[in-house]
C-alpha cells in the first residue's frame, strides 16, 4: 500500500539540523520505536507528509525541509518577560529550561527561558527548531489502513492499530 490520506505510517527517521554549512544530528526513530501517525489528518509537518506521498513499505526516503517548510523562521518578536512573582513559593527557572504555558484561551505551548532576573523571567515562545533547515532520512517499515476508530479519535493507535491510549 502506498502511503495517502488516512493511512498509517509507521518509519524509522533521522533527524538533522543544518548549522553554518554543517549537519548536527537532532534525534532519531528506530525499528524498535519507530514513529507512528496517521497520514494527513494535520499532526504532520506538511512538507514532511508531502515528501513521504506515495512511498510504500521498505521505501527509504531523504530529503531536507528549509526552514519556513519545517517550523518557521525565527520570530523576533515572540518574547515574553514573565514576573517573577509568577513563581512565587518555587525557585525561579534556569537559563534554558522549558516552561509550561498556558494562554488566556487554554492553549498549552513551551517557552525556553533566555534570562532570569530578581524581577522578571524572560522566555522565548519560538519553536525550538524556528529558523532550522531540516535533513530527514530513513525508512517506511508499514503502511495501513487506519481504522475506522483511529479515523474517529484522529491519530494512530499504534503500529499495527491495537494499542491503546
Amino acid at each position: 500500500m502506498k502511503i495517502q490520506p488516512n493511512s498509517v505510517v509507521a518509519l524509522t527517521y533521522d533527524l538533522y539540523t543544518i548549522d553554518n554549512g554543517e549537519e548536527v544530528f537532532v534525534e532519531k526513530a528506530t525499528e524498535e520505536q519507530p514513529l507512528v501517525f496517521l497520514y494527513g489528518v494535520g499532526m504532520m509537518l506538511p512538507k514532511f507528509e508531502e515528501n513521504l506521498t506515495g512511498l510504500s513499505t521498505g521505501d527509504s526516503y531523504d530529503f531536507h525541509l528549509n526552514a519556513a517548510d519545517a517550523y518557521g523562521e525565527k520570530d523576533e518578536n515572540a518574547f515574553a518577560e514573565l514576573s517573577s512573582d509568577m513563581f512565587q513559593g518555587m525557585d525561579l527557572p534556569e537559563v534554558g529550561s522549558v516552561l509550561p504555558l498556558q494562554d488566556n484561551h487554554g492553549n498549552q505551548f513551551r517557552a525556553r527561558v533566555t534570562n532570569v532576573s530578581d524581577t522578571a523571567v524572560n522566555v522565548d515562545l519560538n519553536h525550538p527548531m524556528a529558523g532550522l533547515n531540516l535533513h530527514f532520512k530513513g525508512q517506511i517499515l508499514n503502511v495501513r489502513e487506519a481504522t475506522q476508530e483511529e479515523l474517529n479519535h484522529g491519530h494512530a493507535h499504534g503500529a499495527d492499530g491495537h494499542s491503546g491510549h
